[in-house]
């Protein structure tokens, strides 16, 4: 179990391979006479080290502790059968193994805090001044494997695919081979550090971020913003003490290219406010409330916080998911879509999701349909919940409605009046969920949207059937837009599916570097955080 520093930061600096030797120039030396004089010590004459099963019964045996690695490491060795992995023909260590182990130490630096068991004789592989036992080459071959196992188990794996579906997450997950993983980390030992094959980009993102707030952090940057309560709004022009403790952290935040440390609420500082407010989903104007105010004043830690449980978010996340061509992902917590096609962002809209009672489901399927002027045919969860009850009081309810009885069901009529609004996008899903159009357009005037029965209304619904058929010489924009305002219902399957992934992150890296964070919309923060530090 992963366990994520949250409370007690520590400032590491920033790990690369290119900076690995400067990092490692005061122990490089120790290392290289660790392993000689150790090896020397034991007077073993093999040129080349090999192991067997025998050897790592006996391994796993004496270190008991590390039991829980033994199918793993047993599997590395029996895929390269049984040849080491990681000392050279001269018995020299291969390059990776410094640079695994650096990365160990530094696990604070991925929003992980863990320790290996028998760390001091680990240590002692790589510092001829420890005080732990020497390791023959077979020891130390298996012990090797066993960190790899570990950091990679840690770094970039994901969990169990069964706890996360407890907790509702069912967006496609990674199947990460640790074989095929040390192979391309034996050829390209800086894939350790950065590698979009392995892991979902946006981890890299939020691991710079952690960095950023940790720096923060560390230098007292992150002051309290004093304000007065009885002040119904700041805006622009007002000058005080508290409009330049806004600009500071707006600058903080990467709103302010510099920090004039002015107390006028000036043209600079509006841009900053109207670029925050929509990228957090607040409505854009100018005036900046105390409830604002105090949304900033959340202590450091907290946003650290969020972005170390996004981090592991990240790891349960396929990394081919966003290699398609083109697809379409939902994030929860910002109430927004993207429109992704050749790796550029076509569209960006507004969404409502499900009410809390209701949540929209996460997980990723492909849109292989879109349907014009559509039925909406009524769940019978909302039929025996809500429409019968209103069907007592007014018997002329489904008229009114545009509802009509079908096979023993309810369905509302196409038109402007439909819970589907004039078009909706079709992933097949057992819950039935949907992306569609919707009546309700003053919805997407409020900061806070989660007020559907778990579909997701989108905003931008016809601007998203234009681009999706745009090349398409059988649907031009006219007839489109004609058979969003038909009476009969039209269903066009797409030649091409769409994958569409709806994602839940409450800190977001934006393709500009802005990071972003997103209320908890579904409370899913806080029993994340219990599982990962739960002992």
């Amino acid at each position: 179990m992963r366990k994520i520093t949250l409370f007690i930061i520590i400032l590491l600096t920033g790990f690369s391979f290119q900076s690995f030797s400067v990092n490692l120039k005061k122990t490089s030396n120790n290392i290289a006479v660790s392993i000689a004089s150790s090896l020397q010590k034991q007077q073993e004459s093999n040129s080349t080290v090999v192991i067997n099963k025998q050897l790592l019964k006996g391994f796993f045996k004496k270190y008991v502790n590390l039991q829980p690695y033994e199918a793993k490491v047993s599997s590395l060795y029996a895929n390269r059968k049984f040849h080491s992995i990681w000392f050279d023909t001269d018995c020299q260590l291969v390059p990776l193994a410094p640079l695994l182990y650096a990365k160990t130490n530094s696990l604070t630096e991925e929003a992980v805090e863990s320790c290996i068991d028998y760390q001091n004789i680990i240590d002692g592989i790589f510092d001829s001044n420890s005080a732990s036992p020497l390791l023959s080459y077979d020891e130390t071959e298996i012990m090797l494997s066993v960190l790899y196992v570990y950091y990679v188990q840690n770094v970039f794996d994901d969990f169990d695919r069964i706890q996360l579906q407890k907790m509702g997450w069912f967006l496609q997950g990674k199947e990460l081979n640790y074989n095929e993983f040390l192979d391309a980390l034996l050829k390209n030992p800086k894939l350790l550090d950065y590698t979009e094959k392995y892991q979902f980009a946006q981890y890299y993102k939020l691991r710079s971020a952690l960095k950023k707030y940790r720096e923060i952090e560390k230098n007292g940057e992150w002051n309290t913003i004093e304000y007065d309560s009885t002040i119904q709004n700041y805006k622009p022009y007002d000058s005080c003490k508290t409009i330049s403790q806004i600009r500071h952290r707006l600058y903080i935040f990467g709103y302010l290219k510099e920090d004039s440390k002015s107390e006028l609420y000036d043209h600079d500082l509006m841009n900053a406010v109207l670029h925050y407010k929509k990228r957090m989903g607040y409505y854009p104007n100018y005036f900046i409330t105390p409830q604002q105010i105090k949304q900033l004043n959340l202590p450091i830690q907290d946003y650290i916080q969020k972005i170390a449980l996004n981090m592991e978010r990240c790891r349960w996340v396929d990394p081919e998911l966003t290699n398609s061509c083109e697809y379409l992902m939902v994030n929860i917590p910002a109430f927004e879509l993207y429109y992704i096609k050749n790796a550029q962002e076509i569209l960006r809209s507004k969404v409502v999701v499900g009410q809390d009672i209701m949540q929209t489901v996460i997980f990723s399927r492909c849109v292989n349909a879109i349907v014009f002027s559509p039925y909406w045919y009524v769940p019978k969860s909302i039929i025996e919940n809500e429409i019968m009850a209103a069907m007592k009081k007014d018997k002329n309810y489904l008229e009114a409605h545009e509802m009509e009885w079908n096979n023993g069901n309810i369905r509302q009529k196409p038109g402007p009046k439909n819970a589907m609004g004039l078009v909706k996008f079709v992933f097949p899903n057992p819950e039935d969920i949907y992306l569609h159009d919707t009546p309700s357009k003053m919805l997407f005037g409020l900061e806070y949207r989660a007020y559907s029965h778990g579909c997701i209304n989108l905003e931008k619904s016809q601007e998203l059937a234009h681009l999706i058929l745009k090349d398409n010489p059988d649907w031009p924009a006219a007839c489109v837009d004609e058979a969003m305002q038909g009476d009969t219902e039209i269903y066009y399957p797409l030649a091409n599916e769409i994958p569409i992934h709806i994602g839940y992150f409450t800190a977001w890296v934006d393709d500009y570097g802005v990071l972003h964070f997103y209320d908890d919309v579904y409370s899913k923060d806080a029993p994340l955080k219990a599982l990962l530090f739960q002992d």
